[in-house]
């Protein structure tokens, strides 16, 4: 359970390998973690990462939010290293840099 309480209102997405979570994330309803549908806690194990699930796993995030909550409009707290990352599925900077637990972060959206 996340410390921040909103994981029983989320949706999970948990990729498996060989019986092992290999990669996570989870999606939220407008309202909860942005005013938009939101995109949290993208992660995927060091060690699977050249296979790009990263990208499979958003895509998955993206459909999500549509057939569950019928929205394109996405917000995310990004790290600021993985602005690139996200840019690459649709996503724009939206805000100026921020820190979030001392790590680097900008709002980015999708339309």
């Amino acid at each position: 359970m996340d410390l921040d309480g909103k994981d029983k209102k989320a949706l999970h997405l948990i990729g498996e390998y060989d019986g092992k979570i290999v990669a996570y994330a989870r999606i939220f309803d407008a309202g909860i973690s942005f005013d938009n549908a939101s995109i949290g806690r993208v992660v995927v194990d060091a060690n699977y990462r050249d296979k790009k699930w990263g990208h499979d796993l958003m895509r998955e995030a993206i459909a999500g939010i549509k057939s569950n909550f019928n929205t394109d409009k996405i917000t995310i707290g990004a790290q600021l290293y993985l602005k690139k990352f996200y840019e690459s599925h649709g996503f724009v900077q939206t805000s100026e840099m921020y820190l979030e637990n001392d790590i680097p972060h900008i709002e980015m959206i999708k339309e």
